[in-house]
């Protein structure tokens, strides 16, 4: 069991501080015993704070200091003044030392104007990071675009920028759209600053942790000061974008919280989408096949195989492998890859008779990165995205990826994961040879990058490598469907390898 003391200063609108403490007690528990306190920073007391007080054990209600300036928000932005920010800093010390103190094992620190997904703070423990922000996405001003409320440093700065590096409008243009874009897909990023919504363990608090003023920092706002501190102290930041709460900025707001509601699944009323593993194989019992079906029985819900007329027991090992889980095997009594769109057709129609909310297609020697498998079920519970790419490193043992001239797959996103939709015409690239795992026409839909990283197998033991290029030859002998000096160049015996990381950092920084 972990204990979590979930904080708020509150000087809030009654019809937005009672949506805020209406998600706050549908928070998911499973482990956890929530504690809460709030300053009640209201020049009289909230009767929704003692409601809530009273309705549920652990609560403290703090009252605020007197106060100097007054707070002014109005539908086009809110305006925030010098002390006012410093006030409020005080009272997250404040938390902090009580967190600390109390021997909590993490803080969550959340503004009151916020209506949390249930699985918010679960999820977000179980990331198991010192520091991490659910993030949000808000129009600072009602003319802008939605924007997220973590940067990447300074002041509020959207792209990366090396030291002392000059960057032309259009490359600044690129890089923010990048950062966007990426935060727009499930997943946990580094990032250099964040707030509002924000977890923080015990091993961070003990550190010193604090959102008082640095004096010689002259960023605006409390959070700047706790982001600085805590990198200071050797902790990372991150975000997470698998739960996005919906931040009711202005009143006017509320008109949608119920579409996001319903949208991101707030009540349960709505079952898990359906995954269906569907994979390709032949002659593939000594190879990489029970490894890899291993792995994908702990993330998908069922599975379909098309066996290309395997000469071993790939059969057999197929269905020890999935005696779990609902699955079918197909079995085709002659080969057919030197016509591979047969194959992807073929394939395609089985997985779509699963009746499936999503298909995930990997290859018999494409195994998902171990941290991606459990990220999984957040990119499929997203209803912005219809097709997920991936990236996929051509591994030439075990932990090394090539990385040369004509072997640079990893330096791009490729599909691998779609949700199947009912009414659409799909269509394919009528290709004998590199034809695609999935119809070409899914670029229409939403399409979004994901940091999940796909181990392609296929290259690690020399025979393989030795088949493949006598395949490619017999099979492609022109490069009409490939790149026929890459096939030359599969038996180089001397090529650029790259260490495989385990962990790499996911945010937009960290560029292969």
């Amino acid at each position: 069991m972990q204990y979590i003391l979930i904080a708020s200063p509150v000087k809030q609108k009654p019809a937005l501080l009672q949506e805020f403490l209406v998600c706050l007690q549908r928070l998911d528990r499973k482990d956890l015993v929530l504690d809460f306190a709030f300053v009640d920073d209201h020049e009289e007391e909230s009767p929704l704070l003692l409601n809530f007080a009273s309705e549920n054990p652990g609560v403290r209600i703090i009252k605020g200091k007197e106060q100097a300036s007054i707070y002014h928000c109005n539908e086009h932005t809110h305006h925030w003044q010098e002390d006012i920010m410093w006030r409020v800093a005080e009272y997250k010390d404040l938390f902090i030392r009580m967190a600390r103190e109390e021997d909590y094992d993490y803080l969550f620190l959340v503004d009151s104007d916020l209506a949390l997904n249930p699985k918010t703070i679960t999820h977000l423990v179980g990331l198991g990071k010192d520091i991490v922000s659910e993030v949000y996405w808000t129009k600072w001003e009602q003319e802008l675009i939605p924007l997220p409320q973590v940067w990447l440093g300074g002041q509020y700065r959207l792209h990366e920028v090396k030291r002392g590096e000059a960057l032309t409008d259009e490359t600044v243009g690129r890089r923010q759209r990048e950062f966007i874009e990426q935060l727009r897909c499930p997943g946990t990023y580094k990032v250099g600053g964040l707030g509002a919504c924000t977890l923080i363990s015990k091993k961070a608090l003990r550190l010193g942790v604090a959102f008082n003023e640095i004096y010689n920092l002259d960023l605006i706002g409390e959070d700047r000061h706790f982001c600085v501190r805590a990198v200071a102290l050797g902790l990372d930041l991150y975000a997470d974008t698998c739960y996005p709460p919906y931040h009711m900025y202005r009143e006017s707001e509320l008109s949608g919280l119920d579409r996001h509601k319903e949208l991101y699944n707030y009540d349960g009323a709505h079952p898990e989408p359906k995954l269906t593993l569907a994979m390709l194989v032949r002659n593939e019992a000594d190879r990489y096949l029970e490894q890899i079906l291993g792995q994908a029985v702990q993330y998908v819900d069922q599975v379909v195989i098309l066996d290309d007329a395997s000469e071993d027991n790939t059969v057999e090992l197929c269905q020890k492998c999935l005696s779990g889980l609902p699955h079918h095997v197909s079995i085709n009594r002659q080969p057919g890859f030197h016509n591979e769109i047969s194959l992807r057709k073929q394939l395609w129609e089985m997985a779509i008779a699963t009746d499936p909310d999503w298909i995930l297609i990997l290859d018999a020697d494409e195994m998902l990165d171990v941290p991606a498998m459990h990220e999984l079920r957040a990119l499929i519970a997203n209803p912005e995205v219809d097709v997920y790419t991936f990236r996929l490193y051509d591994m030439w043992t075990e932990d090394k990826y090539r990385e040369d001239t004509y072997w640079q797959a990893h330096r791009c996103f490729r599909p691998f994961l779609v949700r199947y939709k009912q009414g659409f015409s799909y269509v394919w690239h009528e290709a004998a040879q590199h034809c695609g795992r999935f119809p070409v026409n899914i670029a229409k839909l939403n399409v979004a990058k994901s940091t999940l990283r796909v181990k392609h197998l296929g290259w690690v033991r020399p025979e393989d490598r030795l088949n493949k290029y006598y395949r490619y030859r017999r099979l492609d002998p022109d490069g009409q469907y490939g790149i026929k000096e890459q096939y030359d160049t599969i038996l180089d015996p001397k090529p650029k390898l790259v260490p495989w990381r385990e962990s790499e950092d996911s945010g937009i920084g960290s560029r292969e």
